[in-house]
């Protein structure tokens, strides 16, 4: 105990003195003014607060200022019922501040009592009530907050501490201010049998004991019993009101003068719709103009000052955030944040701002949107956020999408044209500018507004610009997918895995696979645009073969195999049979003759010609099969196949290669051409 607890010590010793020993009537005095200052304390410090816990000590500085006040009022019941006298404080209150009318002191008590007990104390005691219950129930949803945000990194392990343990304070402060709106409202009821108490039996001792003339004792006490009461009753209204404030400070974010100037005067209009009200109630009733026109004119005054403040404020608030610029530019740490690369961009000269200007029309942002949630079903990859910004350095119509700040394609839009691409067979009368499509690079014309019925009827497929970005967009991020997955994406894959099979996901990682390992195994998928968001089929298949191998391409192969249903609806056409290219056994047996093995996996080493005419016969194929408009398909066993991929994948990096295990059993296969060297 150290000596700054004496006072409190003390303090509460006395109150438990005054409800034993008789005081005198200086002392009285003094304790009076002592307890409306301390109220006044409280008031002032509950106004200034900016949440409840600044002010934790409240519910138990609460008991005791109401028991300091009730031991006030037993040590002046005792001294006015002993001795006809309370001190100066109390004749004070009972002649000077009531003009010594006994009548309107009654009156100005109950009315104080009425406000206290209806009006404050029961408002009080709702709020309190309410908000411990609702912060009770916001405990467990909170509490799984600070976890969340502490598994994810955002937190630390000190920060998630000091957050919960604030909201254990809460839900205990609101349950005991619950309790302690209770100590008002039985302190109001006190005050009220306490004063019938100094009168009753007041009057009764003055006129039997004191031998006082039944008028002359009923104006004495009842002078000191409305002193009395109204010291007793004005701490104690202010402490009420203090309860009221303390408990209703949840959603403020400042102290409650502040609060209250930058919300009520939020709005300068209002105040003059406040000020012309006035004038006009002084112009059209009865009620003197020289009130109402002054209180206009400073109504009008208020708003007009106020509305001039902001610009002020915003001027001061964008001189500082300079100034915070600059000195952030002169810190070391300022270049660290150059380093990072976003993972998506798009970027477009200024010609272009109407794409993403929604104030102009644009819906780019939407679209985007959407695109990352098709391809989140179509791919099962959860596309990063696409930063989306102009660039000055392009030109007017020109945009580019970048990749992990590499660029990938570009292009360029009329806002004011359609885009028309024949169905096979040119037209003439079709007028527009020439282009080239920039998704699937098909010839195709820019044609304005006027042209773009003619072209339909005639055929064309006609798309706007936005329709035509937003496909070239998704086509590269298709084709891209795999670079926009690494390990960190990996794993919230996994962890969305895990939450509905995680004794699969343990199965597999962090043994005998790792992270890593399943990162290329999904990659190798999505660079051959299959789609992983089967996760459960692909982590049944590690979870069988990845005791026996660690090499990801044949662990590839094996999950592409138990994908076979899904591989297979993705390239054909119920009731059509699937056209192919395949391999002559020649060919075949060269490529797994070519297969070198070594410590870090297999690899494919051909002889350069044999390469060569590989290739020129497979072109030549596969432009026989366009000719027939039917979509290239090259066909293998599968004990080459990832190695016949690995030949093709840089000069046909759009043809898909398959392997026969890779096709449902039902599914019809011609054969529309065999790749053969001589």
């Amino acid at each position: 105990m150290s000596a700054r607890d004496l006072p409190v010590l003390v303090g509460v010793i006395m109150i438990v003195a005054m409800l034993i020993i008789p005081l005198p009537t200086w002392l009285l005095s003094v304790l009076i003014l002592v307890n409306i200052a301390l109220a006044l304390m409280v008031l002032l410090m509950s106004m200034n607060m900016k949440e409840a816990l600044e002010f934790s000590i409240f519910p138990s500085l609460l008991l005791i200022l109401t028991l300091f006040r009730l031991g006030l009022n037993v040590s002046t019941t005792r001294a006015i019922l002993s001795h006809g006298e309370a001190g100066g404080v109390v004749e004070t209150f009972g002649t000077f501040v009531v003009g010594g009318n006994v009548l309107v002191g009654l009156v100005v008590f109950m009315i104080l009592v009425i406000i206290n007990f209806l009006v404050i104390t029961k408002g009080s005691e709702r709020v309190s009530e309410v908000a411990a219950r609702f912060t009770l129930d916001a405990m467990p949803g909170k509490q799984m907050s600070i976890d969340a945000d502490l598994n994810a990194g955002m937190i630390s392990e000190i920060e998630a501490r000091e957050r919960r343990e604030k909201v254990s304070r809460e839900a205990d402060f609101y349950g005991s201010m619950d309790g302690a709106s209770k100590f008002v409202k039985g302190d109001a009821i006190a005050g009220i049998i306490m004063v019938i108490i100094n009168l009753v039996f007041g009057i009764l001792i003055g006129v039997v004991q004191l031998g006082l003339a039944f008028g002359e004792a009923a104006t004495h006490f009842s002078m000191l019993t409305v002193g009395d009461g109204l010291v007793s009753q004005i701490p104690a209204l202010m402490i009420s009101t203090a309860t009221g404030i303390v408990v209703t400070r949840a959603a403020s974010t400042g102290n409650l003068s502040s609060d209250i100037m930058s919300q009520l005067f939020a709005y300068p209009s209002l105040l003059y719709v406040t000020a012309g009200t006035m004038f006009l109630l002084g112009l059209f009733t009865p009620i003197p103009d020289i009130l109402t026109i002054p209180l206009a004119a400073l109504f009008a005054f208020g708003g007009y000052k106020i509305s001039k403040t902001p610009k002020k404020d915003e001027v001061e608030f964008q001189e500082s955030e300079e100034e915070l610029q600059a000195d952030e530019m002169k810190s070391p740490e300022s270049v660290v944040s150059l380093l990072s690369v976003d993972p998506i961009e798009f970027e477009f000269g200024y010609g272009l701002i109407p794409l993403a200007d929604t104030n102009q029309g644009g819906d780019l942002l939407d679209r985007v949107v959407m695109i990352r949630r098709q391809l989140a079903i179509e791919m099962g990859l959860v596309i990063p956020v696409v930063r989306i910004r102009d660039n000055i350095q392009l030109n007017p119509n020109e945009y580019r999408l970048k990749i992990k700040g590499n660029e990938m394609a570009r292009g360029e839009l009329l806002l004011d044209h359609y885009l028309a691409m024949s169905p096979g067979i040119e037209d003439d009368s079709i007028e527009g500018i020439d282009t080239v499509e920039p998704s699937f690079g098909l010839p195709a014309k820019w044609i304005s507004e006027d042209m773009k019925e003619h072209a339909e009827m005639m055929g064309y497929t006609v798309v706007d610009p936005p329709s035509v970005v937003s496909t070239h967009i998704t086509e590269v991020i298709k084709t891209n997918a795999h670079e926009l997955l690494g390990r960190q994406e990996t794993k919230q894959l996994i962890d969305h895995l895990h939450d509905s099979a995680p004794i699969l996901v343990d199965e597999v990682t962090p043994s005998p696979l790792t992270i890593g390992d399943v990162q290329k195994v999904l990659a190798k998928l999505l660079r051959e645009k299959v789609s992983i968001r089967n996760l459960p089929i692909i982590f049944e298949t590690l979870a069988d073969y990845g005791r026996i191998s660690s090499d990801t391409d044949l662990l590839t192969e094996y999950v592409r195999q138990n994908l076979a249903r899904q591989i297979t609806s993705t390239f054909t056409i119920p009731g059509e049979s699937l056209k192919v290219i395949t391999l002559s056994g020649r060919i075949e047996k060269l490529i797994a003759d070519g297969v070198q093995q070594t410590e870090h996996g297999n690899f494919l080493s051909l002889d350069p010609n044999d390469s060569q005419a590989i290739l020129e016969s497979t072109a030549s194929k596969l432009e026989e099969l366009t000719l027939m408009e039917q979509t290239p398909i090259v066909l293998c066993s599968p004990a080459v196949r990832m190695y016949v991929r690995q030949l093709m994948e840089r000069y046909f990096p759009q043809v898909p290669i398959l392997s026969y295990n890779e096709l449902e059993s039902n599914v019809e296969v011609q054969s529309v051409g065999v790749v053969n060297v001589d």
